[in-house]
């Protein structure tokens, strides 16, 4: 498939709209928060000071995000055909949440938010410590979708229609049925349905209906961390990267005609792809320290360059290295951004 082939809505999202507050901190802002350097957690009581501050004491800019969100930006950016995704989640009915939806069109996704006017629209506080990055969630508005969204008619007609389908590990503590009744919808018409772990917290916590909806996934996306905590929580019995991924490919599946890939990334070191019993591994590049801008939104990139290439059916070598190529371009800026033609060529 090329470029002349793509139409819209053939990829659909969904996932926890936030508007990310960003800000250059030190360790004892860390530390006065509870939290560690690559942190991925949710808010709680003892964060509710945290973004008021953030605001008002550091240089902080504000940047669309959330991890699906952000994907399709980037997918949208190297696909260069507007409206070839679709993103569905609940925002507030507030200004955060119209500086969302104009960014994300603006970037070509055709956004079909929730609106829920009880709660503001999520935020996530980004703290940059060097070149780490950590992330507090307050989901707020986000963590409101439910899934008479899905049941709309101009939204069923949205999911049945769509070709391939991505979630976030994220939306499990949101809507698990909003997540189940798509995952179906893909299998009823055997399409590709991709998920994220997203964060070692989701594998932990939230595992049971992480393991629901594990056999309707075909594509699975996590880190190291996310991999291990994986395999510890589901006593794999291996620390050993490679294993993992292999054992995830042979958990139980639904459609099995269509054998379950799994793709994990490791910072610089190469990124691990299991497929058919086979691994395969693809070196990254590794940029100067002095480059490396914010690994913020690094992981995202790499689904979002991963899914342009998917969906057109190129070979899954194209995929993973177009996927290299994104997160290393956001590396190189604040948050995830990015402006100019996508320089990509397979």
């Amino acid at each position: 498939m090329d470029k002349e082939n793509l139409k819209k809505n053939m990829l659909l999202g969904m996932g926890n709209p936030l508007l990310d507050i960003s800000a250059v901190v030190d360790k004892s802002f860390l530390t006065k928060y509870g939290m560690k350097e690559n942190d991925a957690i949710l808010a709680d009581e003892k964060h509710k000071n945290l973004y008021t501050e953030l605001v008002e004491k550091y240089n902080a800019d504000f940047i669309a995000g959330g991890s699906v969100q952000n994907a399709l930006r980037v997918a949208q950016w190297l696909l260069e055909f507007p409206k070839v995704t679709t993103f569905f989640g609940c925002v507030g009915d507030d200004k955060y949440s119209k500086i969302l939806c104009d960014k994300a069109r603006e970037n070509g996704v055709n956004v079909q938010y929730q609106v829920n006017s009880k709660e503001p629209t999520g935020t996530c506080a980004v703290l940059i410590t060097g070149t780490h990055r950590s992330l507090c969630a307050n989901l707020a508005a986000a963590n409101l979708f439910t899934i008479d969204h899905i049941a709309k008619e101009e939204n069923k007609k949205l999911v049945d229609t769509a070709h391939f389908y991505y979630v976030s590990g994220f939306f499990l503590t949101v809507s698990p049925p909003s997540i189940m009744e798509v995952a179906k919808v893909a299998l009823a018409h055997k399409r590709p349905f991709l998920m994220n772990l997203s964060a070692q917290f989701i594998v932990q916590f939230f595992k049971d209906p992480l393991m629901q909806v594990m056999p309707y996934v075909d594509v699975l996306f996590g880190n190291e961390t996310e991999a291990e905590t994986f395999a510890t929580e589901q006593s794999f019995g291996t620390t050993d990267l490679k294993e993992i991924a292999l054992k995830i490919c042979e958990l139980p599946k639904q459609y099995e005609d269509r054998p379950r890939l799994c793709i994990i990334t490791n910072g610089h070191k190469p990124v691990i792809m299991a497929h058919e019993g086979k691994i395969r591994e693809f070196p990254v590049t590794v940029l100067e320290k002095d480059k490396i801008v914010d690994t913020n939104s690094a992981g995202d990139a790499f689904a979002g360059g991963f899914l342009s290439q998917y969906i057109q059916g190129q070979d899954l070598e194209i995929c993973i290295k177009c996927g290299i190529w994104a997160a290393t371009e956001i590396l190189q800026r604040s948050g995830c951004t990015f402006s100019g033609k996508a320089s990509f060529t397979p």
